[in-house]
């Protein structure tokens, strides 16, 4: 079985904070050895009534964590709690 990636990158195809913030989130995935799921909130119309004007949207394990701009501590700060709790989990 393979494990869902724990980030969720709501975004657009032509939205430039989109790709800012996939740009931005690549040092990130590599120092934690993430992986982000990006959604095109336009390949749905609940999605897209729900993300519309706050894309991008990072969400990590369905929490949100941030919109417009990343916000690399709060981030960091998820990504941590979730390597701990793989830890103890493999204790």
């Amino acid at each position: 079985m393979t494990e869902r990636a724990p980030l969720t990158l709501y975004g657009r195809a032509w939205c430039h904070l989109c790709d800012d913030m996939r740009a931005a989130l690549e040092l990130l995935l590599a120092e934690f050895g993430a992986q982000v799921e990006v959604v095109d909130v336009d390949s749905d119309p609940l999605l897209e009534a729900r993300y519309n004007e706050l894309v991008p949207v990072l969400l990590c394990d369905g929490v949100e964590l941030c919109h417009y701009h990343l916000d690399e501590s709060r981030v960091r700060a998820a990504l941590m709690a979730r390597a701990k709790a793989a830890s103890a989990a493999t204790r």
